[in-house]
Protein backbone atom coordinates (compact mmCIF):
# COMPACT_ATOMS: atom_id res chain seq x y z
CA UNK A 1 0.00 0.00 0.00
CA UNK A 2 1.39 3.40 -0.66
CA UNK A 3 2.34 5.79 1.56
CA UNK A 4 -0.63 8.76 1.85
CA UNK A 5 1.45 12.39 2.03
CA UNK A 6 -0.40 15.01 3.94
CA UNK A 7 -1.10 18.13 2.68
CA UNK A 8 -2.66 21.47 4.08
CA UNK A 9 -3.61 24.18 0.44
CA UNK A 10 -3.04 28.09 1.80
CA UNK A 11 -4.90 29.86 -0.86
CA UNK A 12 -7.35 33.03 -0.20
CA UNK A 13 -9.89 32.14 -3.00
CA UNK A 14 -12.51 29.28 -1.72
CA UNK A 15 -13.13 28.02 -5.13
CA UNK A 16 -9.25 27.64 -6.36
CA UNK A 17 -9.00 25.89 -2.91
CA UNK A 18 -11.73 23.29 -3.59
CA UNK A 19 -10.80 22.85 -7.20
CA UNK A 20 -6.88 21.74 -5.78
CA UNK A 21 -8.72 19.32 -3.47
CA UNK A 22 -10.52 18.19 -6.13
CA UNK A 23 -8.02 17.19 -8.15
CA UNK A 24 -5.65 15.79 -5.82
CA UNK A 25 -8.08 13.89 -4.07
CA UNK A 26 -7.56 11.47 -7.40
CA UNK A 27 -4.47 10.44 -6.28
CA UNK A 28 -4.07 7.33 -3.41
CA UNK A 29 -0.85 9.01 -2.28
CA UNK A 30 -1.87 12.47 -1.60
CA UNK A 31 -4.39 13.27 1.12
CA UNK A 32 -5.74 17.21 2.06
CA UNK A 33 -5.57 17.76 5.97
CA UNK A 34 -7.03 20.83 5.55
CA UNK A 35 -7.25 24.49 4.18
CA UNK A 36 -6.46 27.92 5.41
CA UNK A 37 -7.35 31.04 3.66
CA UNK A 38 -5.12 33.07 4.69
CA UNK A 39 -1.53 33.27 6.20
CA UNK A 40 -1.91 33.02 9.60
CA UNK A 41 -4.41 29.88 9.42
CA UNK A 42 -1.85 28.47 7.45
CA UNK A 43 0.76 28.51 9.94
CA UNK A 44 -1.67 27.13 12.65
CA UNK A 45 -3.06 24.50 10.76
CA UNK A 46 0.91 23.42 10.19
CA UNK A 47 1.16 23.29 13.56
CA UNK A 48 -1.72 21.63 14.12
CA UNK A 49 -1.82 18.56 11.80
CA UNK A 50 2.05 18.63 10.69
CA UNK A 51 1.23 17.56 7.21
CA UNK A 52 4.06 16.93 5.33
CA UNK A 53 3.66 19.28 2.58
CA UNK A 54 2.31 22.93 2.58
CA UNK A 55 0.77 24.06 -0.68
CA UNK A 56 0.86 27.69 -0.19
CA UNK A 57 -0.16 30.97 -2.27
CA UNK A 58 2.38 34.04 -1.26
CA UNK A 59 -0.24 36.90 -1.84
CA UNK A 60 -2.15 36.26 1.46
CA UNK A 61 -4.31 38.74 3.37
CA UNK A 62 -3.24 38.69 7.24
CA UNK A 63 -0.03 37.77 7.26
CA UNK A 64 1.92 37.57 3.75
CA UNK A 65 3.03 34.23 2.02
CA UNK A 66 7.16 34.73 2.52
CA UNK A 67 6.39 35.56 5.97
CA UNK A 68 4.39 32.58 6.64
CA UNK A 69 6.98 30.49 4.97
CA UNK A 70 9.50 31.79 7.39
CA UNK A 71 7.25 30.69 10.20
CA UNK A 72 6.50 27.54 9.03
CA UNK A 73 10.13 26.59 8.71
CA UNK A 74 10.53 27.65 11.73
CA UNK A 75 8.04 25.79 14.05
CA UNK A 76 7.66 22.71 11.97
CA UNK A 77 10.92 22.11 9.68
CA UNK A 78 9.52 18.92 8.56
CA UNK A 79 7.01 20.48 6.67
CA UNK A 80 7.55 21.25 3.11
CA UNK A 81 6.73 24.24 1.11
CA UNK A 82 5.47 24.58 -2.49
CA UNK A 83 4.75 27.91 -3.54
CA UNK A 84 2.02 27.86 -6.09
CA UNK A 85 1.05 31.66 -7.41
CA UNK A 86 0.73 33.77 -10.12
CA UNK A 87 3.94 35.41 -9.66
CA UNK A 88 6.95 34.62 -11.76
CA UNK A 89 9.67 37.15 -11.50
CA UNK A 90 12.98 36.67 -10.19
CA UNK A 91 12.61 38.40 -7.15
CA UNK A 92 9.51 36.15 -5.55
CA UNK A 93 11.20 33.07 -6.72
CA UNK A 94 14.61 33.93 -4.70
CA UNK A 95 12.88 35.56 -1.89
CA UNK A 96 10.49 31.98 -1.36
CA UNK A 97 13.28 29.82 -2.22
CA UNK A 98 15.49 32.11 0.57
CA UNK A 99 12.26 31.83 2.99
CA UNK A 100 12.19 28.12 3.19
CA UNK A 101 10.00 26.82 0.19
CA UNK A 102 11.15 23.78 -1.54
CA UNK A 103 9.56 24.40 -4.78
CA UNK A 104 7.89 26.52 -6.64
CA UNK A 105 4.85 26.44 -9.70
CA UNK A 106 2.78 29.21 -11.44
CA UNK A 107 -0.73 28.91 -11.07
CA UNK A 108 -0.84 28.44 -14.72
CA UNK A 109 0.59 25.28 -14.92
CA UNK A 110 -0.81 21.77 -15.83
CA UNK A 111 -2.27 18.97 -13.49
CA UNK A 112 0.62 16.93 -14.35
CA UNK A 113 3.18 19.34 -13.47
CA UNK A 114 1.43 20.15 -10.16
CA UNK A 115 1.88 16.83 -9.06
CA UNK A 116 5.30 16.34 -10.69
CA UNK A 117 5.94 19.08 -7.89
CA UNK A 118 4.72 17.77 -4.91
CA UNK A 119 6.26 14.36 -5.54
CA UNK A 120 9.71 16.25 -6.45
CA UNK A 121 9.46 18.27 -2.79
CA UNK A 122 8.13 15.24 -0.73
CA UNK A 123 11.44 13.29 -2.25
CA UNK A 124 13.22 15.85 -0.89
CA UNK A 125 13.91 17.43 -4.22
CA UNK A 126 13.53 21.20 -5.17
CA UNK A 127 11.23 21.83 -7.76
CA UNK A 128 11.34 25.07 -10.06
CA UNK A 129 8.09 25.56 -12.78
CA UNK A 130 10.06 25.32 -16.53
CA UNK A 131 8.57 28.78 -17.42
CA UNK A 132 10.66 30.42 -14.70
CA UNK A 133 14.03 31.69 -16.28
CA UNK A 134 17.02 30.32 -16.46
CA UNK A 135 18.50 33.06 -15.03
CA UNK A 136 16.89 32.59 -11.58
CA UNK A 137 17.29 29.00 -11.15
CA UNK A 138 20.96 30.07 -12.24
CA UNK A 139 21.12 32.74 -10.08
CA UNK A 140 19.67 30.85 -6.79
CA UNK A 141 22.07 27.79 -7.62
CA UNK A 142 25.37 30.08 -7.80
CA UNK A 143 23.93 31.88 -4.75
CA UNK A 144 23.60 35.21 -5.85
CA UNK A 145 20.06 36.42 -3.53
CA UNK A 146 19.49 39.40 -5.54
CA UNK A 147 18.83 39.44 -9.36
CA UNK A 148 18.87 43.46 -11.24
CA UNK A 149 15.91 44.49 -12.96
CA UNK A 150 15.20 47.76 -15.29
CA UNK A 151 11.30 46.70 -14.73
CA UNK A 152 9.07 49.08 -12.22
CA UNK A 153 7.16 45.73 -11.71
CA UNK A 154 10.20 43.73 -10.26
CA UNK A 155 10.89 47.06 -8.33
CA UNK A 156 8.06 46.22 -6.34
CA UNK A 157 8.76 44.97 -2.75
CA UNK A 158 5.78 42.04 -1.84
CA UNK A 159 4.52 44.23 -0.03
CA UNK A 160 3.62 46.67 -1.92
CA UNK A 161 2.41 44.14 -4.54
CA UNK A 162 0.26 42.79 -2.07
CA UNK A 163 -1.20 46.57 -0.93
CA UNK A 164 -1.54 46.86 -5.26
CA UNK A 165 -3.54 44.14 -4.97
CA UNK A 166 -5.63 44.87 -1.65
CA UNK A 167 -6.08 48.80 -2.99
CA UNK A 168 -7.39 47.44 -6.53
CA UNK A 169 -9.89 45.54 -4.91
CA UNK A 170 -11.30 48.79 -3.84
CA UNK A 171 -10.01 48.38 0.21
CA UNK A 172 -8.97 51.67 1.77
CA UNK A 173 -6.03 52.05 4.40
CA UNK A 174 -7.59 51.20 7.32
CA UNK A 175 -8.79 47.76 5.80
CA UNK A 176 -5.71 47.13 4.45
CA UNK A 177 -3.85 47.75 7.61
CA UNK A 178 -6.51 45.05 9.79
CA UNK A 179 -5.83 42.24 7.07
CA UNK A 180 -2.05 42.21 6.96
CA UNK A 181 -1.61 43.48 10.26
CA UNK A 182 -0.01 46.70 10.21
CA UNK A 183 -0.21 50.16 10.82
CA UNK A 184 -2.54 52.64 8.42
CA UNK A 185 0.42 54.56 8.37
CA UNK A 186 2.75 52.14 7.36
CA UNK A 187 0.27 51.43 4.67
CA UNK A 188 0.04 54.65 3.70
CA UNK A 189 3.54 54.90 3.09
CA UNK A 190 3.96 51.64 1.25
CA UNK A 191 0.84 52.71 -1.10
CA UNK A 192 2.88 56.20 -1.73
CA UNK A 193 5.81 53.94 -2.61
CA UNK A 194 4.04 52.04 -4.88
CA UNK A 195 2.46 54.93 -6.65
CA UNK A 196 5.71 56.89 -6.92
CA UNK A 197 7.17 53.64 -8.68
CA UNK A 198 4.66 53.19 -11.18
CA UNK A 199 3.88 56.91 -11.73
CA UNK A 200 0.34 56.07 -11.25
CA UNK A 201 -1.44 58.60 -8.68
CA UNK A 202 -4.94 57.40 -8.67
CA UNK A 203 -6.35 53.94 -7.08
CA UNK A 204 -8.14 53.36 -10.73
CA UNK A 205 -4.65 53.63 -12.46
CA UNK A 206 -3.61 51.10 -9.74
CA UNK A 207 -6.51 48.92 -10.50
CA UNK A 208 -6.04 49.14 -14.17
CA UNK A 209 -2.06 48.05 -13.48
CA UNK A 210 -2.92 45.19 -10.85
CA UNK A 211 -5.79 43.66 -13.50
CA UNK A 212 -2.34 44.06 -16.80
CA UNK A 213 -0.58 42.20 -14.61
CA UNK A 214 -2.51 39.90 -13.68
CA UNK A 215 -3.43 39.78 -10.15
CA UNK A 216 -6.95 40.30 -10.39
CA UNK A 217 -9.84 38.52 -12.82
CA UNK A 218 -10.79 40.05 -15.43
Amino acid sequence: MKKKHTIVIADDHTLFREGLRALLSAHDDLHVLGEAENGQEALRAVEQRRPDLLLMDLSMPKMGGLEAIKEVKRREPGTKVLVLTIHGTEEFVLEALDAGASGYVLKDATHDELVLAIRSVLAEKRYLSPDISAKVIEGYIDGRKTVKSSSTWDSLTLREREILKLVAEGRKNKEIAEILFISAKTVAKHRANLMSKLDLHSASALTAYALDRGLLAK
